[in-house]
C-alpha cells in the first residue's frame, strides 16, 4: 500500500513538513520558507529521525541559496557555506544530517563554472533526489530484512523508524511493513519511548494508519513480555553506526538490547548505508545529545515533576555491536565482523552507482 501520509516535501519554493510534534493529536503540514523555519523544525523535532533528518538538510540548503543574486559567485559560495554551517548545527548524533550537508557542498563543486541560477537548479534537484532515493533505500531495506520476521512473530520496536523518520516507508517499520505486506501475519509491541513519547505519539500512529496490529507498552514492561515469550524479535532503526556496528539510537535501546540477549531474542538495527560512520572506529567517538530538561518535567506543556529538580534528558545511548544479532542495509543484513561485512556493502553501492 502507498504511504498514508508524506513526511516531507519539495514544493518549488518553500517545504512542506509534516509537523511530528503535534502528532497523534493533530496532523498537521506546515510550509518551510526560510533557513531559519527548517533549523527551528530539525530542533524542535518537526521533522526527525536520521534519514528525514538528512533530506531536510539537503532541503534546507537549497532553499537557503534560492534568492541568493546570480551575478556574485564568491558571495554566493559564501552564502552556501554559512547556510550548511547553520545547519549542520541543529543536531549532533544524526550522521545524516553532515552526509546530506557535505552531498550538497560536493555537489556544488562539482558544477565548475555553471552559472549561479544553474547551481541554484542543481542543489534543488539533488535535493529532491535525496528524498526519493531514501524511500527507495527504505523499500531495499525492507526487503532485506522480511525474511527475518516469520509468520507469526510479534516483534517489539523502540522509538520511531518508520516512515516518519524518513522520506517514506521507513527502516526499522520498513523491515516490519515488508513482512506485514508478503502475508505474514504479525504483531507490533510499541514501547512508549520515553523522554518525548515517540512511540506512543508516533510509531503507534503510524502503524494503526497502515492497518499493521500494534500494542503500546510502557518501556518498563518489555522485559517482562520477554519474559513471558510474547517477543519472538526485536527491530530498531539508528541515527548513527559506528564501523564495528555499535548503534546509536534513542535512549533505552541499549536496555531493550539487554534485554533481548538475555532473553535469546535476536536483536536487529535497521538503517541506510548514510548512516554508518566509517570514519568511528567504535560508539565511543559517536557525539551524544542532551536535551532541555521541560522534555522530561513537562508532557504535552503539562508539568508532572517537582519545578527545579535537577533533570538528566540524554537523548541517545549506544549499544555495544556485540548485542546486535545482525544490521539490515540496502545490500542485505550485516553481521560480525560488522567493518569486514559493511566495507563490503559500499562496495556492492559503489558497483551500483558505477553502472
Amino acid at each position: 500500500m502507498g504511504d498514508p501520509f508524506r513526511t516531507i516535501e519539495w514544493k518549488g519554493d518553500h517545504i512542506q513538513l509534516l509537523d511530528q510534534t503535534l502528532l497523534p493529536r493533530r496532523e498537521e503540514y506546515i510550509e518551510i520558507r526560510t533557513v531559519d523555519q527548517m533549523c527551528d523544525a530539525i530542533r524542535r523535532l518537526a521533522v526527525r529521525g536520521a534519514p528525514a533528518i538528512g533530506v531536510a538538510a539537503g532541503m534546507g540548503i537549497a532553499l537557503g541559496v534560492m534568492n541568493a543574486g546570480d551575478s556574485d559567485r564568491e558571495a554566493f559560495e559564501a552564502l552556501l557555506e554559512s547556510v550548511s554551517r547553520e545547519i549542520a548545527a541543529t543536531r549532533p548524533t544524526a550522521v545524516n544530517l553532515f552526509w546530506a550537508v557535505n552531498r550538497m557542498k560536493e555537489l556544488y563543486k562539482s558544477c565548475g563554472n555553471a552559472s549561479i541560477s544553474e547551481i541554484k537548479k542543481r542543489l534543488a534537484e539533488e535535493a529532491v533526489l535525496m528524498e526519493q532515493e531514501d524511500r527507495r533505500l527504505c523499500e531495499r531495506i525492507g526487503k532485506a530484512g522480511k525474511d527475518l520476521i516469520q509468520d507469526g512473530d510479534t516483534v517489539l520496536t523502540h522509538c520511531n523508524a518508520g516512515g516518519l523518520a524518513t522520506a517514506g516507508y521507513g527502516t526499522a517499520l520498513g523491515v516490519i511493513r515488508a513482512a506485514f505486506d508478503e502475508g505474514k501475519r504479525i504483531k507490533v509491541i510499541s514501547d512508549e519511548t520515553r523522554p518525548l513519547n515517540q512511540g506512543s505519539r508516533i510509531t503507534a500512529w503510524e502503524l494503526q494508519k497502515l492497518g499493521i496490529p500494534v500494542t503500546l507498552i510502557p518501556d518498563n514492561t518489555a522485559g517482562a513480555l520477554m519474559q513471558r515469550g510474547e517477543i519472538q524479535k526485536v527491530v530498531v532503526g539508528a541515527d548513527r553506526i559506528a564501523a564495528n556496528g555499535d548503534a546509536a539510537n534513542k535512549i533505552g535501546t541499549y536496555s531493550v538490547a539487554v534485554l533481548a540477549k538475555y532473553h535469546g531474542i535476536p536483536f536487529y538495527v535497521a538503517a541506510p548505508l548514510s548512516t554508518i560512520d566509517m570514519s568511528l572506529s567504535s560508539g565511543a567517538g559517536i557525539p551524544i545529545e542532551e536535551r532541555a530538561p521541560e522534555e522530561v518535567t513537562q508532557i504535552c506543556g503539562v508539568c508532572i515533576a517537582p519545578e527545579g529538580v535537577s533533570v538528566r534528558n540524554i537523548a541517545f545511548d549506544v549499544t555495544p555491536h556485540e548485542l546486535i544479532h545482525g544490521i539490515i542495509t540496502e545490500h542485505g543484513v550485516a553481521s560480525d565482523p560488522y567493518e569486514e561485512a559493511f566495507t563490503g556493502h559500499f562496495a556492492k553501492k559503489k558497483e551500483e552507482t558505477s553502472r
